[in-house]
């Protein structure tokens, strides 16, 4: 299993459902060096963005997935993120979606 951290519309049940086809128990975590850029991409979606700086904090839910589940969230993220893996301050260590500039 892996371990998914959010900060948007992943946390939405209803977006669960469709690319998951279940509700994920999630558990509320942060994430430190990071801050959240409401409206960054497409003019409507959140980013989080690296800052180095550990007073900048991100709340967001982290939720057990598959390998498949992970896939399918990469379908729905499209190419406008990329996943990369961070260790959130409850010690687990998470995949994010982040911008990807590239």
């Amino acid at each position: 299993m892996d371990y998914l951290f959010t900060y948007g519309t992943l946390q939405d049940l209803q977006v669960q459902q469709y690319i998951f086809g279940r509700i994920l128990d999630g558990k509320t975590d942060f994430l430190s060096g990071f801050k959240c850029l409401e409206n960054a991409v497409y003019e409507r979606y959140s980013l989080v963005v690296q800052t180095n700086d550990f007073k900048n904090k991100v709340e967001g839910k982290v939720y057990e997935v598959t390998a498949l589940e992970l896939q399918k969230a990469d379908v729905y993220e499209t190419s406008a993120y990329k996943r990369k893996k961070v260790k959130l301050e409850s010690g687990i260590e998470a995949w994010l979606y982040i911008e990807n500039s590239h």
